[in-house]
């Protein structure tokens, strides 16, 4: 088996054109077709991270937490940055990143954070856009109907839960071949007018692909006319955070209380006491201030996350009770999620869960 193979279905769950713009995601050291030994899962790569799968014969570390952000202009060891990658190198052992890709997955972090919570009724809190696409083609009306299928089972034409869908509309098409043409129908030199139909469908980007295959594999024409754009759309089980509910509403600070408890967190920031229930909680995984005011516009009750800063307390506006778990906290469960989806698949193979906490901050 090589990486290729495993990130191939990694990227089932966390297709790496979720990701954020921002983000550097995907294969950060390492060759793609290197014959893999084991695979060690982490939150982030350190150094003794990477002593960990030495020790453990793990050749490839599957990390949330991207080692390598920003460009590196020099490998001299001078910052754990720098010695994590030389040591990776040194030592063959490839590094993979998930990060945002996974954040704005259906079943990524957010998702376990609202398992772990036991929180159901889950729907996305910021659904993703620029993540569909629009196929129009054109195509002899006798070959339509072919073509869309063909379209379909390579994964075009899937709104939310609806599947087939296009639209088609009957005219008529022209063209002339020159000297080198070698037309399907019509005479090269000649004018040739065609009963055609354009199809269109919406595809997730992830898919491009495969449908474009299809596309030219299944379309009769010796030039395939096609138009694609992305649209501004939102894709409802696509993006950051998630809604849920308790199944049972809770007093305040007996919800403050199981929030510490079950997210293993020794200490909760939290904002106002607002004398109210808490039943419909939003969470995100991270630094996730940036999504107070999503979770207002939701009405939910209560909004997890970690990294509030001082005065983005003062956005909870006496409207929703802001509780910041910590950084680590919100997402330590998503290498147990990782574990537990890569073994489902390679059951035979050695997918190890690190054992070391890789938490930078500390309580007293």
């Amino acid at each position: 088996m090589i990486i290729k193979d495993i990130t191939n279905y990694l990227e089932e769950l966390a297709p790496l054109n979720y990701a954020e713009d921002f983000d550097n995601v995907g294969l950060l050291v390492g060759n793609y077709n290197t014959d893999v030994s084991g695979v060690l899962v982490t939150l982030d790569t350190l150094e003794e991270t990477v002593d960990e799968a030495i020790a453990k014969k793990c050749n490839l570390i599957i990390s949330f937490h991207p080692i390598i952000f920003g460009g590196l202009k020099k490998l001299n060891g001078n910052s754990y940055v720098e010695r994590v990658v030389l040591k990776a190198i040194k030592n063959d052992i490839a590094i993979y990143a998930t990060h945002t890709a996974l954040d704005n997955s259906k079943n990524g972090v957010s998702a376990k954070m609202c398992e772990v919570l036991g929180l159901e009724n889950t729907m996305i809190l910021i659904p993703k856009k620029g993540i569909i696409k629009k196929l129009t083609t054109f195509v002899p009306s006798d070959n339509a109907e072919a073509l869309r299928n063909s379209l379909f089972t390579a994964g075009a034409g899937s709104i939310g839960n609806y599947d087939k869908c296009s639209f088609n509309t009957i005219g008529e098409g022209t063209f002339r071949g020159n000297e080198n043409s070698n037309p399907t129908l019509g005479e090269k030199g000649e004018l040739h007018t065609e009963k055609e139909t354009q199809i269109s469908v919406v595809f997730e980007s992830k898919n491009e692909t495969a449908i474009l295959k299809a596309l030219q594999d299944n379309h009769p024409y010796e030039e395939v006319a096609y138009e694609l754009i992305t649209t501004e759309n939102i894709h409802q089980d696509i993006g950051m955070g998630m809604i849920g509910e308790l199944p049972t509403a809770m007093e305040e600070t007996e919800f403050l209380t199981y929030l510490k408890k079950t997210m293993q967190t020794d200490c909760v920031r939290h904002s106002n006491l607002l004398n109210k229930k808490i039943k419909t909680v939003a969470v995100l995984g991270g630094s996730g201030s940036f999504a107070i005011s999503n979770a207002k516009r939701a009405k939910v009750d209560a909004y997890v996350s970690a990294d509030f800063k001082y005065h983005e307390f003062f956005k909870a506006e006496n409207m929703i009770l802001l509780a910041d778990i910590g950084h680590y906290e919100s997402e330590q469960f998503t290498k147990n999620l990782l574990v537990a989806y890569l073994t489902k698949k390679f059951s035979n193979f050695a997918v190890i869960l690190s054992e070391k906490s890789t938490n930078p901050i500390y309580y007293i």
